[in-house]
C-alpha cells in the first residue's frame, strides 16, 4: 500500500495516485471551472486541459472520453482511471401539444425529479430542479406535498441542461444555443442548495460550457433571506421572487417561510442584492392567481403599495390544479382588473401563459417521484381522504 497521500479535489471527492488500487471517480460534469482547472493541477495537468474537456461535456454534449479527438491516449486512460461523465438517468420523456417538453430524471438514492423546456418565438427556456422533492410547504404547489428528500449535487443540477440540450441532436457550438434561457423555477428551493446551485449557474454561463448571460439565467426564491444576501457576492443573475401575496398575513399561510422572513426584509435583502449588480436591473416578481384567494381588486392595490420601492416587473400566473389542493384558478375578468391596475400605476405586469399542463409540466405541477424523509407526503395523502 502506498504511503502517497490523496488529493482532497475541490468538489470534496479523493482522487488516488496511480499506484494505488481503489478510485473514488470525481463525476466532471459538475464541476465549474475552476474546480476543473483543480482537479487537472491534481492529477499533474496542466489547466487548458480543464478547458479541452469542458467543451467536450458541455459544448458537444460527449459523456465518453474515447471521442474526445483532441486529447491524448495517456490522458483519457488517466481520466478513465479517476473521473467519469455521468449525466443523471432520463426514465421518462413527453412532449406537449404546445411543443413544451418533459424529463423526469432519475437521481442517486433513487428518486426522480422533473425538468420542463418550453419553447417561445426565439428562445427555448429551460426549468430546472435544485431539490430533490421541496422542504418549503407552500400551500398551493404540488411539488411541496411530496416532501423532501434531498439537495441535488451541482452535476444532477447541471445534467438537466445537458440533457436539453443533447435533445435536439448532435451539438455544434457554431450554431445558435438549442436552450436560450433557464430558470431555476423547478422542485425545490434553490438558496437551500446555494453551493451546488451557484457552481450550476457559473456552468450555465461559462463562455467554454453554454455561454448564457447572466440575463438569461434567472433564480426564483421563495425568500431565504440570509442565502440571497450571500448570493449577491457570488454570483449577478437575474432573480425572481416567489412572493403570491401582497401581505404578510396572507403569505403566511400560502408560503410559510414568511413567517421567518417577512416581506419587508424579502424586499429589503432584494434592494441590496440590485445595488451588487452591474447593470440596471429589476426584479420579477410571481404571483400565483387564486380564485378569492389574493386575486381581488384589493389584494392588486396591495401590491402595487409594498412593490412601490423596488424596480421590478410582475408575471402573474394562473394556478394549475393538481388534486385534493383546495384552490381553483382566478377567473378570467379577476385575471384582467388585476393586470390592468397594475400596469395603470405603471407596474410593468404579464399574464403568464400555460403550457404543457396536458403532460403535467406546469408550473407548481411537478411532482417527481420523492423518497419522502419529512413524511409531509403521507400526512397530505391522510389528510386529502
Amino acid at each position: 500500500m502506498s504511503s502517497a497521500t490523496p488529493v482532497q479535489n475541490t468538489a470534496s471527492q479523493v482522487i488516488t495516485t496511480d499506484n494505488q488500487s481503489s478510485v473514488e471517480k470525481v463525476n466532471l460534469l459538475g464541476l465549474s471551472l475552476d474546480k476543473m482547472i483543480a482537479f487537472f493541477e491534481s492529477i499533474g495537468e496542466k489547466k487548458f486541459r480543464a478547458v479541452q474537456v469542458m467543451k467536450w461535456i458541455h459544448q458537444y454534449g460527449i459523456d465518453n472520453f474515447d471521442d474526445m479527438t483532441n486529447v491524448g491516449k495517456a490522458l483519457k486512460a488517466k481520466l478513465q482511471k479517476v473521473s467519469e461523465i455521468r449525466p443523471p438517468e432520463v426514465v421518462y420523456h413527453n412532449f406537449s401539444d404546445d411543443g413544451t417538453r418533459k424529463w423526469v430524471i432519475r437521481v442517486e438514492g433513487g428518486s426522480c425529479v422533473e425538468t420542463v423546456l418550453i419553447p417561445a418565438e426565439g428562445r427555448n427556456t429551460l426549468c430546472v430542479s435544485s431539490q430533490v422533492g421541496c422542504s418549503l410547504d407552500c400551500s398551493f404547489c404540488s411539488t411541496g406535498k411530496q416532501g423532501f428528500q434531498r439537495n441535488l449535487s451541482a452535476a444532477e443540477v447541471i445534467g438537466q441542461l445537458w440533457i436539453a440540450c443533447k435533445s435536439f441532436g448532435e451539438r455544434d457550438p457554431s450554431n445558435p444555443r438549442p436552450v436560450s434561457n433557464v430558470v431555476m423555477m423547478g422542485m425545490g428551493e434553490p438558496l437551500l442548495n446555494f453551493e451546488n446551485v451557484v457552481d450550476a449557474m457559473s456552468l450555465m454561463m461559462e463562455d467554454n460550457a453554454y455561454g448564457l448571460s447572466k440575463r438569461r439565467v434567472t433564480l426564483s426564491t421563495s425568500g431565504v433571506v440570509p442565502a440571497l444576501r450571500e448570493l449577491g457576492d457570488r454570483t449577478d443573475v437575474s432573480l425572481a421572487i416567489s412572493l403570491h401575496a401582497p401581505n404578510d398575513e396572507l403569505r403566511n399561510e400560502l408560503v410559510p417561510i414568511n413567517k421567518k422572513y417577512p416581506i419587508s426584509m424579502l424586499l429589503d435583502a432584494c434592494q441590496e442584492y440590485l445595488d451588487k449588480c452591474d447593470d440596471k436591473r429589476g426584479i420579477t416578481i410571481e404571483y400565483t392567481m387564486m380564485d378569492g384567494v389574493n386575486d381581488t381588486l384589493m389584494h392588486a392595490k396591495q401590491l402595487a403599495k409594498v412593490l412601490r420601492r423596488i424596480s421590478c416587473k410582475i408575471n402573474l400566473i394562473p394556478f394549475n390544479p393538481f388534486p385534493n389542493s383546495g384552490y381553483q384558478r382566478s377567473k378570467p375578468e379577476a385575471v384582467s382588473q388585476f393586470h390592468s391596475y397594475l400596469n395603470s400605476v405603471g407596474i410593468v405586469t404579464t399574464v403568464r401563459s400555460t403550457r404543457g399542463d396536458d403532460i403535467d409540466a406546469a408550473c407548481g405541477q411537478l411532482v417527481g417521484q420523492v423518497e419522502d424523509r419529512t413524511r409531509r407526503s403521507a400526512k397530505y395523502a391522510e389528510a386529502a381522504q
